[in-house]
């Protein structure tokens, strides 16, 4: 049965906008606002520059969770973050505040409100080894069109780049004889949750993107990757895998240019952007979309939560 307790939800694609907005929304309520991260890049220490982590200063502004967790080397998988969230939430509703969850990763975001149960498939290391060899003689495209081939359903939903959660979706299919998208468990949600969403047209977007990428780089994105192999961190990695690492990594190595890493970079954003959009879709019902740049946008959305809190404590 659905809780009372409230959650709001803030989504939209990679640089809409969510982290200013989400900081000024949970700084409003006279209770206070605490934001619980659902993005994945976010996840680990020393990648800052390259997933656009809210910085020092504005995480301060209001408490920010699930930020800086593990170290690059570490696996964080789905049920581990699904475990960590909703005893944040928890926490957060025990101190009497008001949780946001804000992300751009869709499955991560589902998993906490839906109920998500991951499959109980045990690792098949044998399998996964089958597996990453053939990626590395095949490449990444490769192995992800064999998973839309057997189950387009879970192609959609994950990232062509994100080798893990295709390998693993692999290996459920493989082990069980049956689809990765059949075998997700789901139940009513928890909470109370008021999704917000927020949109740009598609251009604005995208030249919101280029900006970032070039920030990233007069920033020193390349000193970061550079720093994290010189710690030792492996360019295998999965959390080197995100948008941008493996391009410095390939331009620490001399492979690319900066110029065509960014080009690379602008590329394979504007195919995550579009992959984001199938999990938030602007037809949904469920979802109250607003533009970051209209007039008065926040006291719109602030409102909008309050009107479907009514009775509620905030």
């Amino acid at each position: 049965m659905q809780s009372n307790l409230p959650l709001i939800l803030l989504v939209g694609p990679t640089a809409v906008g969510k982290t200013e907005l989400a900081i000024q929304l949970a700084g409003r309520y006279p209770s206070g606002g605490e934001i619980v991260s659902a993005d994945s890049r976010l996840f680990y220490r020393g990648m800052d520059i390259g997933t656009a982590k809210p910085t020092r200063e504005e995480q301060a502004r209001v408490p920010h969770h699930l930020i800086d967790i593990a170290d690059p080397d570490k696996i964080l998988s789905l049920a581990i973050f699904q475990e960590k969230a909703h005893e944040t939430i928890a926490a957060i509703h025990k101190r009497g505040k008001l949780p946001f969850l804000v992300g751009g990763t869709g499955q991560y975001m589902r998993a906490v409100t839906e109920g998500w149960t991951p499959p109980e498939v045990v690792p098949d290391d044998r399998l996964r080894e089958i597996l990453g060899k053939m990626k590395e003689e095949r490449g990444l495209i490769w192995l992800h069109d064999k998973l839309e081939l057997i189950d387009p359903d879970a192609a959609e939903k994950i990232d062509a780049r994100n080798v893990r959660r295709t390998i693993r979706a692999l290996e459920v299919i493989l082990t069980t004889g049956r689809k990765f998208s059949e075998q997700r468990g789901q139940s009513e949600s928890p909470y109370h949750l008021i999704t917000i969403g927020l949109t740009r047209p598609r251009s604005e977007l995208y030249e919101r993107v280029d900006q970032r990428i070039e920030a990233m780089f007069a920033n020193g994105f390349v000193d970061e990757v550079k720093g994290l192999l010189e710690k030792g961190y492996s360019p295998t990695l999965p959390s080197m895998s995100a948008i941008g690492y493996r391009e410095c990594v390939r331009v620490a190595k001399g492979e690319l240019t900066e110029e065509q890493a960014k080009a690379e970079m602008r590329r394979v954003t504007r195919i995550f952007v579009r992959r984001q959009a199938n999990w938030f879709k602007e037809s949904d019902p469920q979802i109250k979309w607003f533009h970051p740049n209209q007039e008065k946008t926040v006291e719109k959305i602030e409102q909008h939560i309050r009107n479907l809190l009514i009775n509620k404590v905030l």
